[in-house]
């Protein structure tokens, strides 16, 4: 069980980019051969050839769609979905909001994952829990749009001062499948679970 654990010890490890001293822009608009450097939110001019002058905007959608492997689902655009390989042809996606909320989708090419979400609570919780965290967990099912089942558990780690609530549920063949994990904390519900709502609303498995 190497790779499992390897996988659950992965869960969350997030990396900080190198600062960069230019000031850069995110996009390049390239029109009729013409290069414009542009960040969402802006308008820029431009002379395209021949001598006409074009004001152009790049605008950001609210939602943007990720797609792995075998999956997909919806996402706000201004937060991306990191890809990470943790081996053993298991890889790793995920998306976690600046307040701490997460959404990982686990990809097994090697073995079916639904019997790993207690694992997996357990290496996501066990801090917590040793600190003195009160663990209640349940089983659940979701169905999604087009009939699939994904069993798993929904859990609640309440501490003095913070409630996280935990699900984790897969889907899995005789020798691959998908593993899905969110977190979002009891005192950013208001603003977070529509995160959470519109992945679930929107995943779509493709196995």
């Amino acid at each position: 069980m190497r790779m499992v654990s390897a996988a659950a010890l992965t869960l969350i490890a997030l990396c900080a980019g190198p600062a960069r001293a230019e000031d850069l822009k995110a996009f390049k608009l390239t029109i009729d051969g013409v290069a414009v450097d542009i960040d969402p939110g802006e308008s820029a001019d431009v002379t395209l050839p021949g001598g006409k002058k074009s004001k152009v905007t790049l605008e950001r959608n609210d939602f943007a769609t990720f797609s792995g492997g075998s999956f997909s689902f919806n996402h706000p655009s201004t937060i991306s979905v990191t890809k990470t390989d943790l081996g053993e042809n298991i890889t790793q996606y995920l998306m976690a909001s600046a307040l701490g909320t997460i959404v990982v989708v686990q990809e097994y090419g090697k073995l079916n994952p639904v019997a790993l979400n207690q694992m997996m609570l357990q290496e996501m919780t066990k801090e917590s829990v040793q600190a003195g965290a009160e663990l209640t967990r349940q089983p659940t099912t979701r169905k999604l749009p087009d009939g699939k089942k994904l069993t798993g558990i929904r859990a609640e780690v309440k501490t003095r001062t913070d409630i996280a609530y935990f699900e984790i549920v897969g889907y899995g063949l005789a020798d691959q499948g998908l593993l899905f994990i969110t977190r979002v904390g009891s005192e950013d519900l208001g603003t977070e679970q529509p995160l959470i709502d519109k992945f679930w609303e929107s995943l779509k498995v493709k196995m």
